[in-house]
């Protein structure tokens, strides 16, 4: 969590610098989410997740050096610069992408999904969305899909509350219950505290055995707050400062296990702050090489536009 948090407040650093272009949508106040998931499953599961996914690449072991790189457009990056914030892939990794049009990655999940059941494979697929993409038309279709075939596949709603700038309950019919829109197609939900990570995970370990037996999708609901914008050219004046303060104060996930960690004698405030220097190292180090690794050639634009096709034996 720490490292994801570091990570997202020197990516908006850099943007305000300058040396990040485009969009940029940041994770800070949502890292319980991510890491307590990608904490119940194995090298052989998949993710896929929307446009706010910095954290997911980097809960996903990718090396947040080639994570800053991409975010800077540079050759080193892990779309070789093309892809910038919204559009990084690790096939090593088993993270199908940050996805920039919205609920685009749910069919695209479900797809995945479909295919780790086709080849009769252990896995089961992350697919992660957004409470503002949770009106989709695509996500439903998605849904029926998935709870026809009984496909392994976990739909995490990430309600932070606002879809860009309105508040969820402008926008959602029943905005407290988005973990019951399955109920259509039979598909279980449930809704967790996304501001605690260990709760996150309790919930996570229950639902992962449930789709990895075979028992079909599930939809968690994941409640949580990002505390910056919607992304870095939103001053978010939707929203009162009070507000996001009070989150920050009283819900902060990494105060919350900090303060657990503490009082449970699991380690000294000394330890946790020494974790944090070192976080703090990775992250300059990134930056640095992300600054000081080259711009892709112009030739680059013209390759992986479309793949070869090789004909079947």
């Amino acid at each position: 969590m720490l490292l994801a948090r570091r990570f997202e407040e020197k990516a908006g650093q850099m943007y305000g610098m300058g040396l990040i272009g485009g969009f940029c949508h940041l994770y800070i106040g949502q890292e319980a989410v991510v890491v307590g998931l990608q904490t119940a499953i194995t090298e052989k599961d998949t993710v896929v997740t929307s446009y706010r996914d910095h954290a997911h690449m980097l809960a996903c072991g990718m090396d947040p050096k080639g994570v800053m790189a991409e975010l800077t457009g540079r050759r080193t990056g892990y779309s070789k610069g093309k892809g910038g914030s919204m559009h990084m892939f690790s096939r090593e990794k088993n993270f199908f992408g940050g996805h920039g049009i919205v609920g685009a990655q749910v069919p695209i999940g479900t797809g995945i999904a479909f295919g780790h059941r086709y080849l009769e494979e252990e896995a089961v697929c992350l697919t992660y969305l957004g409470d503002g993409a949770v009106n989709q038309g695509q996500v439903y279709e998605a849904f029926n899909m998935a709870a026809l075939w009984s496909l392994p596949v976990i739909y995490v709603i990430e309600n932070n509350k606002y879809g860009m700038g309105t508040s969820s309950e402008r926008s959602s019919a029943k905005a407290q219950e988005l973990y019951n829109r399955g109920q259509a197609y039979g598909i279980p939900g449930l809704q967790v505290d996304g501001m605690d990570v260990l709760a996150v995970r309790e919930a996570a370990d229950k639902v992962v055995a449930h789709v990895r037996a075979g028992k079909g999708p599930y939809i968690m609901e994941m409640l949580t707050y990002r505390y910056r914008g919607h992304s870095m050219s939103d001053p978010a004046k939707y929203r009162s400062k009070e507000e996001v303060q009070k989150m920050r104060t009283e819900r902060d996930p990494i105060d919350r296990l900090k303060h657990t960690l503490i009082e449970e004698g699991y380690c000294s405030e000394d330890e946790l702050k020494a974790i944090d220097r070192k976080v703090k190292e990775i992250i300059s180090e990134a930056a640095e090489f992300a600054q000081n690794s080259p711009e892709p050639d112009e030739a680059e634009l013209w390759t992986e536009v479309y793949t070869e096709a090789e004909a079947a034996e």
